[in-house]
């Protein structure tokens, strides 16, 4: 497995423990629709939330949260269309972003709610 694929998947699983911690339920873990994926979909009482992870170690040239480009935040949202008509979803959503930054054992995590809106 490479290195930058190891990383991502410790970043997916310490952004999924701080959303249960946080009383997120988590619905799906890339989740692909054709070529689109979507990190992690939850929800909490008021929103099924679309979050997308980013993950990089402490000496990064752009913040993980600057790297959600226009182009990666359009995929998402028309992935999350689909997710939400194949799945009949009622609830408003949201479109998060989790950016961990590691250092070693420890990292750094921000949850950014509402990161990005769906006008694009």
């Amino acid at each position: 497995m490479a290195q930058s694929h190891s990383l991502g998947k410790t970043g997916e699983q310490a952004a999924i423990k701080h959303l249960e911690n946080n009383g997120y339920n988590i619905l799906e873990r890339n989740w692909v629709t054709g070529r689109k994926e979507i990190d992690i979909i939850a929800e909490d009482s008021n929103y099924i939330v679309f979050v997308e992870v980013k993950t990089r170690v402490k000496d990064f040239k752009v913040h993980p949260r600057d790297a959600v480009s226009v182009p990666k935040q359009r995929n998402i949202i028309y992935a999350a269309e689909k997710y939400i008509k194949r799945n009949d979803i009622e609830k408003e959503a949201r479109f998060d972003i989790i950016s961990i930054v590691a250092d070693g054992p420890k990292h750094e995590l921000e949850h950014i709610e509402n990161a990005f809106y769906p006008t694009l």
